[in-house]
């Protein structure tokens, strides 16, 4: 090779280097710098992201497939180990901290909406809810239109919220919401009376309710204002990064690994009373696994 090929040829390689070093995934620069990745949690939504205990790490069944897909970061990093640290996040917080870099991973019950995905990406949906609400068997409620005229309890920054104020407008009924600051809170004012509904994903308010020592209180109603996905949360433009969490995700589903995490969470005993909680996989949810996607509401 003489001297201006080889010139040539090095050029052409610096050139191909710094395209590779402009398309890495900032995320994964990241963690390879830091050897770790940062998981948004919650402490209360059974059976999805929880503790049992003060200082005790997260667990649930969107952990757990988050923990997978640690895994696969490992593997594509070539690292023996990388450390998992846990940010608790709430409704209001989760997108701004997702965006801002705090956590790479948000594993907890965000559900995928249009609008959300302009802020942020989302892995394909690894569950699909049901919107209603929970009273009080002794309450005389029996429907959403019984609510007329009552006060209901929500989550601050949910969907469920916005869907309550649009089945308002829309049967033009007249409630009055109250708040709470996440899902555990909201539950105190349904148990406390301080309402006599409370709105939201039903498989979570099926796990705070059999987590009560008087479970047998309570009920669900059958009216559902939407069907909602979850998925796991990450920031914008890092296609890289994507891709791994994706493939991660669709691997469980396609080689059946999440049916069994599923039997784990949903029809087993588990932490912190042994309550099984009995909610078998809904056709939707089978139907998210049968064709990964990860389209919003």
């Amino acid at each position: 090779m003489n001297f201006k090929l080889s010139l040539a040829f090095g050029a052409s390689i610096a050139l191909l280097c710094g395209a590779a070093a402009a398309q890495e995934s900032p995320t994964l620069r990241k963690i390879k710098e830091t050897g770790t990745v940062q998981i948004g949690s919650r402490d209360t939504q059974i059976p999805f992201s929880y503790k049992t205990g003060g200082e005790s790490a997260p667990i649930g069944f969107t952990n757990e497939i988050c923990l997978k897909v640690v895994d696969a970061i490992k593997a594509r990093l070539g690292m023996q180990k990388i450390e998992v640290r846990y940010t608790l996040l709430n409704s209001t917080n989760r997108i701004p901290l997702v965006q801002n870099g705090t956590v790479d991973l948000d594993c907890a019950t965000t559900t995928n909406t249009v609008q959300r995905q302009q802020q942020v990406d989302f892995a394909p949906s690894h569950f699909v809810t049901n919107i209603t609400a929970a009273v009080k068997k002794n309450s005389g409620i029996n429907s959403i239109a019984d609510l007329q005229g009552k006060t209901v309890a929500t989550v601050a920054g949910s969907t469920s919220m916005q869907l309550l104020r649009g089945f308002r407008k829309t049967e033009n009924i007249e409630v009055q919401e109250i708040a709470g600051k996440d899902t555990a809170d909201a539950f105190l004012l349904l148990a406390s009376d301080r309402a006599v509904a409370y709105v939201l994903d039903d498989v979570q308010l099926a796990g705070l309710i059999a987590n009560q020592p008087n479970a047998s209180d309570y009920k669900l109603l059958k009216d559902v204002l939407r069907q909602e996905p979850y998925g796991i949360m990450m920031r914008k433009e890092d296609p890289e990064f994507k891709a791994i969490v994706d493939q991660a995700v669709t691997e469980m589903m396609k080689s059946g690994a999440i049916d069994k995490l599923y039997a784990k969470w949903f029809m087993s005993p588990i932490p912190p009373r042994n309550v099984n909680l009995n909610f078998p996989m809904s056709d939707a949810v089978r139907e998210a696994y049968r064709n990964p996607n990860n389209k919003g509401v």
